[in-house]
């Protein structure tokens, strides 16, 4: 086995701990933090989201941090730090320590998940990192499949204390190693040349103004993220609201499968693809669906439909927002570029499912649905508009560009 499948494989391992410790398991805890502290439950999901938007502030220095000092010694950190917040949150004695302890678990996040392993593959397997990172997140993307009936069971057995602090030692005990022996391997790539994804290493024609084609990027990758984020946390209310009452849970298990799936038809067929089209089908299948669930709502194979396009362009999202800015920019400076990506795309999201829900409360469930179409038809013009830049500067779309 080569060395850079094996980091693909060692990388989905800590990634699905990452995510799976650090963000999935919250859901299934939050009702007894509530509990044991005396809290609302809404007190309980705000302090989250307060987290979530402290780790979309800190995405822009971890990324730089990535490019100075290499993915692997950030993520070597992160694993460290994952730990001791775990270990902050499990102890929480009052409401200020709690929400003290997520602050720190999704800070913390920021430095052990997607986009730092992506920048590793980027420094580590140069012109191989697009292929490879597709690997990752299709590995990764079992996850949730895996963490939410985990977290459940230990939960069965155990506090909610308890199962943080068996998470906080996993991410010493198996993630730690991992992440010090990424930290000793060779850059092939990344802060110190501009390779190219197909290896190419000879400059690249220009197209135009790289920090215009970047504003646009962040544009709609953020607008995607709002979308996506918006619907996971109102998705199954949202559904019942439209007349799907007892089917809406079957509808919104369609979604799970369809990320992976999306992710498997594109490591066949995706190849051929430039990320920055795969970015508008990605975006693009958001507005088919939500504009299915709109119209043709509450029937059945309509509301099928919808949470299969929504999570097979979800799955894409989760390779694009890695290859794109490689295929844009190049590796020079990739994880600089990938944090200030990562902090507007988890602002947003972080306020998403609380703006929706006073959308939908004041004005129903047509105008919000309508809002996120017009959302997610922005990301598609915003990633239309670099297509036109590129092609402006007589840029093509050839696999081999």
């Amino acid at each position: 086995m080569s060395r850079a499948a094996i980091l693909v494989w060692l990388f989905g391992l800590t990634q699905i701990v990452g995510y799976g410790t650090l963000y999935y398991s919250f859901s299934v805890l939050a009702p007894s933090m509530a509990e044991d502290l005396g809290l609302a439950i809404g007190w309980v999901y705000g302090a989250f989201s307060l987290a979530l938007l402290a780790g979309g502030l800190v995405s822009p220095f971890v990324g730089r941090a990535v490019d100075r000092h290499g993915a692997g010694a950030v993520m070597t950190f992160g694993s460290l730090a994952a730990a001791a917040a775990l270990v902050l949150c499990a102890t929480a004695g009052n409401a200020p320590m709690l929400a003290m302890g997520l602050v720190a678990i999704e800070v913390t996040a920021i430095f052990v998940q997607y986009e730092a392993a992506f920048a590793a593959l980027v420094q580590l397997t140069g012109s191989d990192a697009n292929r490879r990172i597709t690997h990752l997140t299709l590995i990764a993307g079992f996850a949730s499949t895996i963490f939410w009936p985990l977290t459940s069971a230990l939960h069965d057995i155990m506090s909610w204390r308890d199962v943080y602090l068996w998470y906080a030692g996993l991410h010493v005990v198996l993630c730690l190693p991992i992440h010090i022996w990424v930290a000793r391997q060779p850059r092939t790539g990344g802060a110190d040349c501009a390779t190219i994804p197909d290896g190419d290493t000879a400059d690249r024609p220009s197209m135009g103004s790289e920090r215009r084609a970047f504003a646009l990027l962040l544009i709609g990758f953020s607008l995607v993220g709002f979308v996506i984020s918006a619907l996971l946390v109102h998705m199954i209310p949202l559904l019942t609201a439209l007349g799907l009452g007892s089917m809406s849970a079957i509808v919104g298990a369609v979604f799970g499968p369809a990320q992976v799936l999306s992710r498997v038809v594109n490591m066949g067929f995706g190849r051929e693809l430039h990320p920055l089209r795969l970015a508008m089908i990605s975006a693009g299948m958001m507005v088919l669906a939500l504009g299915l669930l709109a119209v043709a709502s509450p029937w059945l194979v309509a509301a099928l439909m919808f949470s299969a396009l929504f999570g097979l362009g979800s799955g894409l999202t989760s390779i694009v927002r890695g290859t794109v800015p490689l295929a844009l920019f190049g590796s020079r400076g990739y994880g600089a570029r990938i944090g200030k990506l990562t902090s507007a795309r988890l602002i947003l999201s972080s306020i998403a499912p609380f703006a929706f829900a006073l959308v939908l409360e004041r004005a129903g469930t047509a105008v919000g649905l309508c809002l996120l179409v017009g959302l997610a038809l922005l990301a598609v013009g915003a990633l239309w508009a670099i297509d036109r830049q590129r092609v402006r500067a007589g840029l093509g779309y050839s696999p081999a560009e």
